[in-house]
């Protein structure tokens, strides 16, 4: 007996010892936690929102919902019956226990050990926000232990409200809607602070099982729901009877949102401020989906329709053409305007940023503008006759003009790039170097695959609209350090500025005087004055134009292309094939001025008229176009013409007299008398 009693007081100290030495061990683990909790300090409440596009003018242009529609809004601006639902439904101890309702968890184990499974659980609102906030929704004891440190965390460093509308804020309502405005929008069109008692009892039914009590899936199961949450909010005395009677019995207007397939406005240019945002925050497409970001944009919407409805009207409608075009302010350097193709549904490609395509003759201005530098003036001549060049491999090269034209006689290079002469650019690229043009596309911004070789003077360099329109703003503003973009600005939810445009601390490489005269002999595509064998260039949009513009066109088998601009804006447009199909019908090479010169006129009708100014050092003289030198009061043509100072023209035309250009009728005067016999006499 003695022995009984030694064992069993034996087994009892050792009981107590172990169940000593667990104590101590929780409670070593609970300061650990404790400590933990402490020292982690506050986890931040931010959660994923929706990203929101402003245009230029502050106008919302896009919400980016990816597949999730996510807003923040505070406690006050919550209706009342939501807030009064949702703690009935789901924790109606919130404001009494510390993150962890204890009688509730030891109800709801005791009444899952008599069901032999899990019907009931015990989370509080806290424990769910940790949940939504930090972790995912695996059923591991891993996931609850850190599930319990991050509500710990919550109530140590926040108060209740706080916690309230967080867990608000995130709680998944269906259908891609987290938290109560974005559901209160979804299901009713309306603000969270302005749902009725009824609304409010049927959405705060739903986080319980989205898919099954959404009253867009099953509707009776949803009304079933509602209404034992209004029995609750009336047995916990939030509602009288006649009120939960009344909000039961009231019929619903859902909201049937519309899913959009794209955005409805400027989708290609939204496209290139996701790309444009993602580089700048160094983050992911989903991460700026669902970032909550504010993201400022240079998107001008009265621009933006100009250039979508005139590439609508001008090609026709059942070819296969594509089109893309791109508006640029040079003096900022924001991008107004931007349409990668005619259709987003259809091809999502963004033919401005993306395609290479032969550039033609748009880059025939940097190859003057780099002779500029070398000795030329916008009136050196070089004969233009069909030329056949040997290279240094010992091959041929035999450059033609479009529709085998030529002037077989000398021309100036202000005539040559209004009439886009081929020869005199390839003479004038080999006499260079064609090192040199490839050096000046670099200076201007334009970088790649660039083959120095003589036909890179005619645009055999594959290039992007992009990059030809961006070193075309440089032409235009060469005083600028500005690039191309299309963000000013990018904050968080809470307008904390994350990312703000600055230009670039650069040093200007572009020469403002070669710049200015490279420009202004760009004007010449428009003017007549400047035909010699054939038409200019621009001729045929030159009526539709009512200021001065600088610009070139440029053609391939594939490609047609205008770019130009004023001082206020560059515009660029591509026409062409996908699959680099050729051109054959002569509208369609016309597509691409028709809707640059639509884009420039009526973007600049509320603008100030305003035109290129000389830079010091440079100044304007009348020059006769034919022979480049300086214009007499008997020159039939006359044009003002820019020189830097030390290379204005000397002579002066004498192929124009005074006689050859009178009126017939004075000529018909001095006919007879002392004139007739000095011509009988010698």
């Amino acid at each position: 007996m003695k022995k009984w009693f030694h064992r069993q007081n034996k087994w009892i100290r050792r009981g107590l010892l172990l169940g000593s030495f667990s104590i101590a061990l929780i409670a070593i683990a609970m300061t650990l936690i404790l400590l933990y909790a402490l020292i982690s300090g506050p986890p931040s409440l931010t959660t994923e929102q929706n990203t929101i596009y402003y245009s230029q003018d502050g106008s919302v242009i896009e919400e980016d919902f990816g597949s999730k529609r996510r807003y923040w809004v505070d406690l006050d601006d919550i209706s009342p019956y939501i807030i009064q639902a949702t703690l009935t439904s789901e924790d109606q101890h919130f404001y009494d226990h510390s993150g962890f309702d204890m009688k509730r968890i030891g109800a709801a184990v005791l009444k899952n050990i008599r069901n032999l499974a899990k019907v009931e659980g015990a989370s509080t609102i806290t424990q769910q926000y940790a949940r939504n906030l930090y972790l995912s929704h695996e059923k591991t004891w891993v996931r609850k232990t850190k599930e319990a440190i991050y509500a710990l965390r919550l109530e140590m460093f926040y108060d209740k409200d706080e916690i309230l509308a967080g867990y608000l804020n995130t709680i998944y309502y269906g259908h891609g809607a987290y938290g109560i405005e974005a559901a209160s929008r979804y299901f009713f069109d309306k603000h969270a602070n302005e749902l009725s008692l009824s609304e409010a009892a049927m959405l705060a039914g739903i986080p319980k099982g989205p898919s099954y009590y959404s009253p867009f899936n099953n509707e009776e199961n949803a009304n079933d729901r509602q209404k034992q949450i209004l029995a609750s909010m009336e047995a916990a005395g939030h509602i009288d009877a006649s009120k939960s009677t009344l909000a039961a019995q009231e019929k619903l207007e859902y909201h049937e949102p519309n899913e959009e397939v794209a955005p409805d406005i400027a989708p290609y240019f939204q496209d290139a401020v996701a790309v444009e945002a993602m580089n700048r925050l160094d983050i992911d497409r989903e991460q700026l989906t669902v970032g909550g970001y504010h993201i400022h944009t240079t998107l001008d919407i009265p621009t933006q329709k100009v250039l979508e409805k005139s590439m609508e009207q001008h090609i026709d409608k059942n070819s296969e053409i594509q089109a893309a075009g791109i508006v640029i302010q040079p003096e900022t350097g924001s991008i107004q305007a931007l349409a990668g193709g005619r259709d987003y549904e259809e091809s999502s490609f963004n033919r401005v940023t993306q395609a290479k395509r032969m550039v033609g003759s748009t880059i025939k201005p940097f190859l003057y503008y780099e002779a500029l530098g070398s000795g030329f003036t916008p009136t050196t001549q070089l004969v233009s006759k069909p030329t056949k060049f040997e290279l240094g491999n010992g091959e041929v090269y035999a450059p033609s003009n479009f529709d085998g034209y030529y002037a077989n006689e000398p021309i100036t290079m202000a005539q040559a790039l209004a009439l886009s002469d081929n020869i005199y650019a390839v003479k004038t690229n080999v006499y260079l170097g064609p090192d040199r043009l490839k050096e000046t596309l670099e200076k201007f911004g334009i970088s790649g695959k660039i083959p120095a070789v003589p036909s890179l003077a005619l645009g055999t360099a594959t290039l992007s609209l992009y990059d030809m329109t961006k070193a075309y703003s440089k032409l235009a503003r060469p005083e600028e350090e500005n690039v191309p973009h299309t963000i000013t600005k990018i904050t968080d939810s809470h307008g904390n500025t994350l990312y703000e445009y600055e230009p670039p601390d650069n040093e200007n490489m572009i020469d403002p005087k070669r710049a200015f005269l490279t420009a202004h002999m760009m004007t010449g595509m428009f003017d007549s004055s400047l035909d010699g064998y054939m038409r200019v260039t621009g001729s045929s949009i030159a009526g539709k134009l009512s200021r001065p513009y600088s610009g070139k066109s440029g053609t391939t088998n594939t490609d047609s292309w205008m770019i130009g601009f004023s001082p206020d804006l560059v515009t660029g447009i591509w026409t062409g094939y996908d699959q680099g199909k050729q051109i054959t019908r002569t509208s369609e090479l016309q597509y691409s001025k028709d809707i640059w010169a639509d884009v420039m006129e009526q973007s600049h009708q509320d603008r100030t008229f305003s035109t290129l100014k000389a830079p010091e050092g440079v100044v304007g003289v009348y020059v006769d176009p034919a022979t480049g030198l300086r214009a007499t009061p008997y020159c039939d043509a006359q044009r003002l013409m820019y020189f830097e100072e030390d290379k204005i023209p000397e002579s002066f035309c004498t192929e124009h007299t005074f006689e050859e250009n009178r009126h017939p009728r004075e000529k018909e005067k001095n006919k007879g008398g002392w004139k007739d016999l000095l011509d009988w006499l010698f």
